[in-house]
């Protein structure tokens, strides 16, 4: 009875599951997997696992690091393209030990996740450059300008006649709303090098915290679902404030002024095994540090989803569309990811972000 009922939960998942044996044969596979390999499970157990992907395949050496380790490890990015599958054919892989005393691996294949999303948040970098010198003319060529304006119409508003001045007032604000655009587009280009160490996440949570807390989120309810055994990230700790202060503040908009039962949810987790592969190079770069800011406010229009990390891309109608971007320049400038996983009523920020090593390479400790 228990086989039966485990045989129709895992036909009910929708990602390909395959169950490896000592021998590096199959045996057993759920119905996603028949359709992905486009073969019935009895045909998949007369064969290995070498028989399924191309030569090389790093879902081999998945298999056994696993194994060794006993522990579950993750491969992103991997193309397992072959005449039977298709071209190409990028899929995330996730491998587990079955049991304790078990030789047996499941793993499971899983297309268009954080592949795709590291594509954009490379996207998202080079759209970030491609207004670094935006940033350094418009500094040059408007700021200036704009103080001559705003001098000359203070000098006006000192003899104008009430009416007047109200259009003097507004002459200055306008000037001042735009110098402080430029401005946010000048960290852009902010390229000086930035001093980094270990860096404790939780500290800069709570700090963002006690700052939203003691202004624009009083009315929110924060929820902390915190790792306590996390270790240090290597990051800046005020430009890690920045990026989360600007995604809490986005949380704390969406869910608006007027709710009464807004939340927003501070999580950390360590990811083991999670790795990710350099553009370009061989190098496979771990990001086992995930921080995550969730609230169930209005959510994110689905047409805005994907290219929410772009410059001047945003929901807000007195909005800039500068914040995401920046965030995703900061954190990728720290070798890591942003993603946003948006939900109806649960819209949730994923960052990933290397730990802190020391000298010798080892982990460092909290």
């Amino acid at each position: 009875m228990t086989i039966a009922i485990n045989d129709l939960i895992m036909n009910a998942l929708p990602l390909p599951v395959l169950t490896i044996g000592p021998a590096q044969q199959v045996t057993h596979a759920n119905t996603a997997a028949e359709s992905f390999f486009e073969m019935s499970l009895r045909m998949m157990q007369r064969q290995k696992l070498s028989d399924f992907f191309p030569f090389g395949s790093p879902v081999m050496a998945l298999v056994e690091d696993v194994r060794q380790r006993g522990s579950s490890v993750s491969e992103h990015r991997v193309d397992i393209g072959s005449p039977r599958l298709g071209a190409e054919r990028i899929v995330d892989v996730f491998a587990t030990p079955l049991g304790d005393d078990s030789d047996s691996v499941v793993i499971m294949l899983q297309e268009r996740t954080i592949a795709d999303k590291m594509d954009r948040q490379l996207t998202h970098r080079g759209a970030a450059r491609s207004i670094t010198a935006l940033g350094a003319m418009l500094a040059h060529e408007i700021k200036n300008p704009l103080s001559g304006i705003r001098g000359a119409a203070q000098l006006l508003e000192q003899s104008a006649a009430e009416d007047d001045r109200l259009l003097t007032r507004l002459i200055c604000d306008e000037t001042d709303r735009i110098v402080k655009l430029v401005e946010r587009m000048e960290l852009f280009g902010e390229e000086r090098p930035v001093e980094r160490g270990p860096i404790n996440v939780h500290g800069v949570l709570d700090h963002v915290k006690r700052l939203a807390q003691s202004g624009f989120a009083r009315h929110i309810r924060f929820v902390e679902n915190y790792d306590p055994s996390l270790p240090p990230v290597l990051g800046n700790r005020d430009q890690l404030v920045q990026v989360v202060l600007n995604l809490v503040k986005n949380a704390a908009e969406a869910i608006g002024i007027d709710a009464s039962d807004g939340e927003i949810v501070l999580s950390t987790a360590f990811r083991t095994g999670v790795r990710l592969q350099v553009p370009g190079s061989q190098e496979r770069l771990s990001l086992p540090i995930e921080l995550g800011i969730s609230d169930n406010g209005s959510g994110i229009p689905p047409d805005l989803a994907s290219d929410l990390f772009e410059p001047f891309v945003t929901t807000k109608v007195q909005g800039s569309g500068l914040g995401l971007a920046l965030v995703a320049k900061i954190v990728g400038d720290h070798g890591g990811i942003v993603e946003c996983d948006p939900a109806p009523r649960r819209t949730t920020f994923r960052i990933l972000l290397p730990m802190h090593r020391a000298d010798d390479g080892r982990a460092a400790d909290m």
